[in-house]
């Protein structure tokens, strides 16, 4: 009778440390770490509106205007506001908004890839034709800001691993114990009958 019990308790626990587990797969808890990521979005956003190279505006970059034409803004830069806007402003806020992981993983996966594309950006500012802009203030502040989330989306994503692993020990750790007590339980009925039999 306390054996079925012990199980009953232990299967309780079981399906409470599944089900902790799968909440801990889809979410994710910045922590602090939200209210730094938090400000990186808005110093991004707000790095639009500085200029990119010359008198032209990271937006001009972004929709390509005539200033932007007129100032030879190349391909990796236009390719780098894109995904900064999308992945380090959109992505991280939907991340942060709606603390799903899978959505935080596309906002690293997408500012790492955005960090890469910034360092093309401004190096093809800085080999641009004599007479043309070199990367402006905007340019470099936005770049900065990418890797700055993408080493934050990292560590957030990272934490989020560690707690994982923690929750599948422990269910392990559980199935052994339970595996045990049955083994154990078999074994004394066992016993018993034989000493019945004998």
């Amino acid at each position: 009778m306390n054996s079925e019990h012990e199980t009953r308790n232990i299967e309780a626990l079981r399906a409470e440390i599944e089900a902790a587990e799968r909440r801990v797969a889809r979410e994710i808890e910045p922590g602090a770490r939200a209210l730094v990521v938090a400000i990186l979005v808005f110093v991004l956003a707000a790095s639009f509106i500085l200029p990119h190279t010359g008198d032209v505006r990271g937006w001009d970059v972004l929709f390509s205007s005539h200033h932007a034409g007129a100032a030879a803004v190349a391909l990796p830069s236009r390719v780098f506001t894109w995904l900064a806007l999308v992945f380090g402003v959109g992505f991280s806020m939907l991340a942060l908004l709606t603390r799903r992981w899978a959505l935080a993983w596309v906002a690293l996966a997408g500012s790492t890839l955005a960090s890469v594309t910034g360092m093309l950006a401004v190096w093809s500012r800085q080999t641009v034709a004599v007479g043309h802009p070199g990367p402006g203030i905007g340019l470099i502040v936005a770049w900065i800001t990418v890797i700055a989330l993408t080493f934050h989306w990292a560590r957030v994503v990272w934490q989020r691993t560690i707690v994982q692993f923690a929750a599948e020990e422990q269910r392990r750790r559980l199935v052994a114990q339970q595996q045990s007590m049955t083994l154990l339980e078999t074994l004394n009925n066992e016993g018993d009958e034989n000493r019945e039999t004998g």
